[in-house]
């Protein structure tokens, strides 16, 4: 159903876009696929769309250096897809490899089968893993005879997993599998915010183990419990790189005729017209002034602030600029699989910090899909920083570059140098859900309802991942017209 913007004035809804990642394009395609009667502007300070999704090809690899792939139980990606013609162009995960690594003393072992984050979905291959210890085992399994929690307040991902499943398989799975996610300290990442399910499923059915064989029963079988790790069975990438989709999303953008795109161009301010209750976007690198009824800021919290000068926007400054981020590098690489000990038989490694390595993840990118490296090679992409690690980033790019091939070597048995490998630093990309962060957004969302017109969106507030930038983009737009039908 489409939501009509009919502005109170003889002209079109004028709404910028600052910003020209996927939450920005996603907010400028859901105005124009819902009304005739807006013209966007989207404001990019570099000159290429897509924000941190990049897609590049060299010498028959196929290299994302960004995120890699989307969840789809989430609707929204799926749902932009299917708008612009793009959903043909998607492909699952390869089932061939669908399993994760963990590493253990310097060994990298299969994380149990059915584990996924912290539901174990084959309680039985607990008893088996040679990843925990016997009494860490049997305390996981306990987890169904732990009495729920009384209160529902917010509670730390380490403080939930410590509680239900014990100390050993929060420090040994649990933290390496989200921290290759949210690469947060789990004393401080929001159970709530990040992943309400569990909670739910401890309230409703008092323990998780409980609550997945139900759902299991549900379902008749094992459900996507195939793997281990993430739930695997449940990403999706576009076939020829995520870049594609980025690309797509533009062209149809331009052929509705009802978007302008601003490359290479940096916002100095926004600032509210009270005069003609709109809004004025202040951009360069020539100082230019233009008038809008409406704003949507897809940028970091603390870029946002920035932007919002004036002094009646200090009480919700302070607040965007309260959420902590975390920065990270991710490491490129393509191999010869012949130049590995190690078999690379699964999607990936996790590192947990009591192994106290220099890197977070490996991501074997051409075992999770299809056509991602030339026969006989295999494309790696290691993480490295991140909340419980910055220091790393301190370190020129050749000595990052250097660090991950000396662990490869210890940890997969790595002979020869990489073909090539390329440094990818992400500063203060990763918006950090801290304890509380569900009421500090409310905060936040309280304080912009103040300035009718402005509307924040991104991955700071309700989700990291692509399909939750999305909805938050498509959910600003929708504010924005709902307010002009009623106007």
């Amino acid at each position: 159903m489409s939501l009509r913007a009919t502005p109170s004035h003889d002209r079109p809804l004028r709404i910028a876009v600052v910003g020209g990642g996927i939450t920005g394009l996603a907010a400028a395609h859901r105005l124009a696929s819902q009304s005739s009667s807006v013209q966007v502007t989207v404001y990019e300070a570099s000159h290429r769309l897509g924000g941190i999704i990049r897609t590049e090809e060299a010498d028959g690899f196929l290299m994302e250096l960004g995120p890699d792939s989307f969840i789809t139980n989430k609707p929204a990606a799926i749902a932009l897809c299917e708008e612009i013609g793009f959903l043909d162009q998607l492909i699952p995960t390869d089932p061939t490899f669908r399993r994760s690594l963990v590493l253990k003393n310097g060994r990298p072992y299969p994380v149990p089968d059915g584990f996924m984050l912290m539901a174990p979905a084959k309680p039985w291959s607990i008893m088996t893993t040679p990843v925990l210890s016997l009494m860490g085992r049997l305390r996981l399994l306990a987890e169904a005879f732990v009495p729920r929690r009384s209160g529902t307040d917010d509670e730390s991902l380490a403080s939930f997993v410590r509680r239900r499943f014990g100390a050993e398989a929060l420090n040994r799975l649990v933290q390496p599998l989200v921290g290759g996610i949210y690469t947060s300290d789990p004393e401080k990442l929001s159970l709530q915010a990040t992943m309400p399910r569990f909670p739910e499923m401890e309230q409703k059915y008092g323990s998780v183990i409980r609550a997945t064989l139900a759902q299991q029963k549900r379902e008749g079988s094992a459900g996507d419990a195939s793997g281990s790790g993430a739930r695997y069975g449940l990403f999706a990438t576009a076939a020829n790189g995520l870049s594609d989709l980025v690309r797509a999303l533009e062209q149809w953008l331009k052929n509705q005729g009802q978007v302008t795109f601003r490359t290479g161009t940096p916002i100095h301010e926004v600032q509210r017209v009270d005069s003609k209750n709109g809004w004025q976007v202040v951009s360069g690198p020539v100082e230019m002034r233009e008038d809008f009824d409406a704003v949507i800021v897809t940028l970091p919290t603390f870029a946002a602030a920035r932007l919002l000068c004036q002094p009646e926007f200090q009480p919700l400054c302070g607040l965007l600029n309260a959420v902590e981020y975390a920065s990270s590098a991710i490491v490129v690489s393509g191999h010869r699989l012949a130049d590995f000990r190690h078999p690379m038989d699964a999607f990936g490694l996790v590192v947990p910090a009591v192994e106290q390595r220099k890197i977070l993840a490996v991501s074997m990118s051409s075992r999770k899909f299809p056509h991602r490296a030339p026969e006989g090679h295999i494309l790696l992409r290691t993480f490295v920083g991140g909340a419980m690690q910055p220091e790393l980033l301190e370190a020129s790019d050749d000595q990052i570059a250097s660090l991950v091939h000396d662990e490869l070597r210890q940890i997969f048995g790595m002979q020869a140098e990489p073909l090539f490998s390329e440094v990818m630093r992400y500063e203060r990309a990763m918006p950090q859900y801290h304890v509380g962060h569900l009421d500090r957004v409310a905060r936040i969302e309280s304080a912009q309802s103040q300035f009718p017109g402005l509307h924040l969106a991104g991955s700071a507030y309700h989700g990291v991942g692509i399909p939750d930038s999305i909805a938050s983009g498509r959910s600003a737009a929708d504010r924005i017209l709902q307010t002009a039908g009623n106007g």
